[in-house]
C-alpha cells in the first residue's frame, strides 16, 4: 500500500454500503446507499469520492480489493475491556440456578472483579486487555470506547484510565477512555459522591485521562439525584457524560439523561413507554447491548420500538467479564438483528454512524466525502454477510484512515 499521505483509488468493490453521515434517527436508519461495482478515492486518510468504478477519477495508486463488499468500519461505543481476574465461578453458579444476590453475598460478582482489578498493576492491566482489544479489532471495530469502573478506589480508577492510554498508543485504532462510576461504596455514599465531583473528575479532566464520564444509575448503584450531581460536575469540567440505565429497573435515569443532554443511555432492557418516548424526542443516543441479553437471559432492549419512536439507536458489545464476555463487534451487530429486531441495514447504521454519535464523533461511520476512511473489506461480495454470519469472521481486512492493519488484525 502507498503511504498515508498519498492518494489511493480502491477498486474491485462488489458493493459499497454506507449509511448517511452523522446521527441517523428512526426510519433514516434503514436508508443505506449501496453502490454496485464501486470505487472509492481516499486522500490523506479521508474519503474524497465514492461512486461506480466506471466513473472513477484518474489516480496513480490503485488498490484492487478483489470483489469484496465494503462497509464502514464498526464503532464499539460500550466496552469494559480492562479488568483483572475472571468470573468463571460466577458463570457456573448462575447456570446452576444461583441468584446474582447470592453470588454477590458469597464474595463473587462485580466486587470480585473490582478486588482483582484494584490489585493489578498498569502493565498487568495492559497485558490482560491487549488480546481483548485485538479481538474487537479483528471483528471490524476501528474505534472502541473503554471504560474504567472496576476500581475500589480512585487510584485504581486512574490506573485503568492510564492503561487505556497506553493501549491507545500501541494501536492505529482509536481508543476512547471513559471514567465510569460503577457502584457506590457500602457506606459513606455522600462523601464518595462529593469526592468524585471535587477530586476525581477535576483530576481526570485536568490530566485529559478520559473523554467522557459515565454513571450506573440503578437501584443497587447510583440514584437519580446522585447521578445528576455527578453529571453537573462533569459538565463543569468540560467532560461529556453518558449513562448506564434501565438494565434491571427504570428508575428515572433515562429521563434525566435526555433532560441534561447526555451523549447516550446504554442498556435499556427494562425501558418502558416513558423512556422510549423520552429517547425518541431527544438527541441522546439509545445504545443497546445484545450480548447481555444472550449471556444473562434478560429481555432484549426495545430497539424496534425505539426506532419507531424516532430514536437514534446504537449497538455495542458491552465486553466485560460478568454480563457480556463478547469480544466481537460484528457478532454484536448480528445479534442485534436476532435479539433486538433490527434489520441488517439498521444494524449497520447502529454499529457505525450512530455508535460514533454515542461517543460524540461525527467524522466516521459513513463512507462519504469528508469522512475518515475507516472501512472493512469483507470476505464476501454481499455486505449483508456482516449481519448474517455467526461463529466465523466475515471481515477480511480492516482499514484505518485508508491503510490496512493486517498485522494487528492477525495478531
Amino acid at each position: 500500500m502507498p503511504g498515508a499521505e498519498t492518494e489511493t483509488l480502491f477498486t474491485g468493490i462488489s458493493q459499497l454500503a454506507s449509511p448517511g453521515a452523522g446521527q441517523q434517527r428512526g426510519a433514516a436508519m434503514r436508508q443505506l446507499t449501496v453502490t454496485q461495482n464501486a470505487a472509492m478515492l481516499v486522500r490523506k486518510g479521508t474519503v474524497v469520492w465514492v461512486g461506480q468504478k466506471a466513473d472513477a477519477p484518474p489516480c496513480e495508486h490503485v488498490c484492487d480489493l478483489g470483489g469484496a463488499a465494503v462497509t464502514p468500519a464498526l464503532v464499539d461505543p460500550h466496552t469494559h475491556a480492562v479488568w483483572a481476574g475472571d468470573r468463571l465461578a460466577d458463570f457456573e453458579a448462575r447456570v446452576a440456578g444461583q441468584t446474582y444476590e447470592s453470588i454477590l453475598a458469597a464474595g463473587g460478582g462485580i466486587r470480585s472483579t473490582m478486588r482483582a482489578t484494584a490489585g493489578a498493576s498498569i502493565p498487568e492491566l495492559v497485558d490482560l486487555a491487549r488480546p481483548r482489544l485485538a479481538a474487537l479489532l479483528r471483528s471490524g471495530a476501528a474505534t472502541m470506547e473503554v471504560k474504567s469502573g472496576y476500581g475500589l478506589d480512585f487510584p485504581s480508577e486512574l490506573r485503568t484510565l492510564l492503561a487505556v492510554q497506553l493501549l491507545g498508543e500501541e494501536t492505529r485504532a482509536t481508543l476512547l477512555p471513559t471514567l465510569l462510576l460503577h457502584v457506590p461504596p457500602a457506606s459513606g455514599r455522600a462523601d464518595y459522591v462529593r469526592a468524585v465531583c471535587q477530586e476525581l473528575i477535576p483530576q481526570v479532566a485536568a490530566e485529559e485521562l478520559a473523554s467522557a464520564v459515565d454513571v450506573f444509575c440503578e437501584r443497587e448503584a447510583f440514584s437519580v439525584e446522585e447521578t445528576r450531581t455527578i453529571f453537573r460536575a462533569a459538565r463543569k469540567h468540560g467532560l461529556p457524560f453518558k449513562l448506564h440505565a434501565d438494565q434491571f429497573h427504570a428508575i428515572g435515569g433515562t429521563e434525566l439523561a435526555c433532560e441534561l443532554g447526555a451523549l447516550s443511555v446504554d442498556h435499556l432492557e427494562a425501558s418502558g413507554e416513558a423512556q422510549i418516548k423520552a429517547l425518541g424526542a431527544s438527541s441522546t443516543v439509545a445504545t443497546v447491548l445484545p450480548g447481555v441479553t444472550l449471556h444473562l437471559g434478560l429481555s432484549a432492549a426495545p430497539a424496534r420500538r425505539l426506532i419507531e419512536a424516532g430514536a437514534c439507536v446504537a449497538v455495542g458489545t458491552d465486553l466485560n467479564p460478568g454480563s457480556s464476555p463478547l469480544s466481537s463487534a460484528q457478532l454484536a451487530l448480528a445479534l442485534s438483528v436476532r435479539l433486538n429486531a433490527l434489520t441488517p441495514a439498521e444494524a449497520l447504521t447502529a454499529c457505525t454512524v450512530n455508535a460514533a454519535a454515542a461517543l460524540g464523533l461525527s467524522d466516521r461511520g459513513a463512507l462519504l466525502p469528508g469522512q475518515r476512511a475507516d472501512f472493512l473489506a469483507l470476505s464476501s461480495a454481499d455486505w449483508r454477510d456482516l449481519a448474517y454470519t455467526l461463529g466465523s469472521n466475515p471481515v477480511q481486512t480492516v482499514y484505518v484512515a485508508g491503510q490496512p492493519i493486517r498485522q494487528e488484525v492477525s495478531s
